[in-house]
């Protein structure tokens, strides 16, 4: 099975500064508890300058630099990081697996789909670079190939082809012998060995008489011939995603910046499961200890984390606390199938996260039951022809076909009636009668509209309609009107009576 290995160098110093943006460039290290005194785990690119070095005590790094910022180094919550980088990037693969604390293994089954490995790697390394971590990958059939060339070769990008590892490996330091292989380490050290290719030249018999059955598999794995198998790492059933903020915040900005980062992970898992939040939850952790959560329901499914960040905006705008925020949670209540949407030329997508900020708004102001949909019915009268239901904004999918799917197919031929085109936004529940004014051969001039007379400014038609003989048969004859300081109004004449009745009115 070919594998990539994406290596992110200090990945738990880099997810630090990518949250905590004012670290960047400056010394701070993770420590851990170890024999009751406290060891740097990792150190940021400023501190290793001053001499900083992974296992040294905390105490000793901070004589080299005083005032050494510490935070304490969870391997749970990097390993989640991890999870949430490797849900990103399902979108270039089936299957991940972790490899803690700096590195995951993807299948590369979907190479062809980017031009090849090469392009798999290079698009997988843009992808970690768009979520803020800077990596390095290697494509090849073997773990232990994959993950010694990207931790420890000099390219960023490396394609290794079947039954070349022995010689790609070749020049790597014995370092890259971890795991298993790291307890010969300092053995094959002390036999003068330099590289993995000394290793593969030694006699297997010599290796198993000085290091034994250890020492064979290190060469065996120097060679090229690791037999370890990817396990797929097993995803949660929902999507949630958290960050605690450093200095409890008091204003909206600090808030909005951890619910960033929050939206940006939350989206990108979304993207790489295929699938669209429908209800969010946002959950503010205060000061005091408890929690305020805010509901947010999309009028459009969405992956977008830009639109999902405008949305949480406008709803924590109107939010009142009664106390510091030390933290953030995101939790996706409902989510479907994510399709895409098709753009006509000339659309942007920024157009969208506009619109469903207007609906969000307008939902929070005048309540959800406020806003609607209209919703097909069978039924031959007009006025029969559609109810109000849950608000959605048309999707397109795949352009006219997906608009035809909407209202039905006859034969496999779209079918797209004129009543979507022709007929009015807003019908009226019942039509009204109106004071008309006729001139030669009964022709519309003008009728009694908002309380005074109105002239025909234009007028189209008629559309005849008529039907339902079995029940309460009806004839109408229907025409578009545009009146004098009302715009375009739906006006039918009845077949039976003679008489014009106002119908509905078009935006």
């Amino acid at each position: 099975m070919r594998l990539v290995y994406l290596h992110m160098p200090r990945f738990p110093v880099q997810r630090r500064v990518l949250e905590t943006p004012a670290l960047a460039g400056k010394p701070f290290v993770l420590v851990r508890e170890s024999k009751g005194q406290r060891q740097v785990v990792f150190a940021s690119t400023a501190a290793l300058k001053v001499g900083v070095r992974t296992g040294m005590s905390f105490a000793a790094a901070r004589a080299l630099e005083p005032g050494l910022p510490q935070f304490l180094y969870a391997p749970e919550v990097e390993a989640r990081a991890l999870t949430t980088l490797g849900e990103a990037l399902l979108v270039l693969g089936p299957l991940f697996e972790l490899s803690p604390p700096e590195g995951l293994f993807l299948a590369a089954s979907a190479a062809p789909l980017f031009g090849g490995e090469t392009g798999l790697a290079e698009r997988a390394l843009h992808l970690c670079q768009q979520l803020g971590f800077k990596a390095r990958a290697a494509v090849g059939s073997e773990k232990f190939t994959v993950r010694a060339l990207a931790r420890y070769g000099e390219k960023r990008a490396v394609v290794v082809a079947q039954g070349q590892g022995a010689s790609a490996l070749a020049s790597l330091p014995l370092t890259a012998l971890e795991g298993p292989g790291a307890a010969v380490r300092g053995p094959l050290q002390a036999l003068g060995l330099k590289t993995l290719g000394e290793v593969v030249r030694l006699p297997s018999a010599a290796i198993v008489a000085r290091l034994g059955v250890t020492g064979l598999k290190a060469q065996r794995m120097a060679r090229g011939e690791d037999e370890a198998r990817l396990v797929p790492t097993v995803l949660e059933a929902g999507v949630e995603e958290h960050f605690n903020i450093e200095w409890p915040a008091e204003t909206l900005e600090p808030v909005l910046f951890a619910m960033k980062s929050v939206l940006d992970r939350v989206a990108a898992r979304l993207q790489g499961r295929q699938q669209a939040a429908v209800r969010l939850s946002l959950r503010l952790h205060l000061a005091s200890g408890s929690d305020t959560v805010v509901p947010l329901t999309l009028a459009r499914p969405s992956s977008q984390g830009k639109l999902l960040l405008e949305l949480t905006r406008h709803h924590l705008s109107e939010t009142r606390l009664d106390n510091a925020v030390t933290g953030v949670s995101v939790r996706v209540e409902e989510s479907c199938e994510d399709r895409g949407q098709q753009l006509s030329l000339g659309d942007s997508p920024d157009g969208d996260a506009a619109l469903e900020v207007v609906i969000s708004r307008l939902s929070t102001a005048l309540g959800p039951a406020a806003l609607f949909s209209a919703q097909v019915r069978e039924a031959h009268r007009p006025e029969q022809g559609y109810s109000a239901g849950h608000f959605s904004p048309p999707v397109r999918e795949r352009g006219l076909v997906a608009e035809a799917q909407a209202w039905g197919t006859a034969g496999g031929v779209a079918a797209l009636p004129y009543a979507q085109l022709e007929r009015p936004v807003r019908m009226l529940p019942t039509a009204t009668l109106l004071e008309v004014d006729l001139g030669p051969g009964g022709r519309l001039l003008g009728a009694r509209i908002l309380g005074r007379r109105r002239t025909v400014v234009a007028i189209a038609g008629p559309e005849r309609l008529g039907g339902e003989w079995w029940a309460t048969a009806y004839s109408r004859d229907y025409y578009r009107v545009h009146f004098e300081g009302v715009g375009p109004v739906w006006v039918y004449r009845d077949g039976q009576d003679g008489r014009f009745y106002l119908q509905g009115l078009f935006d």
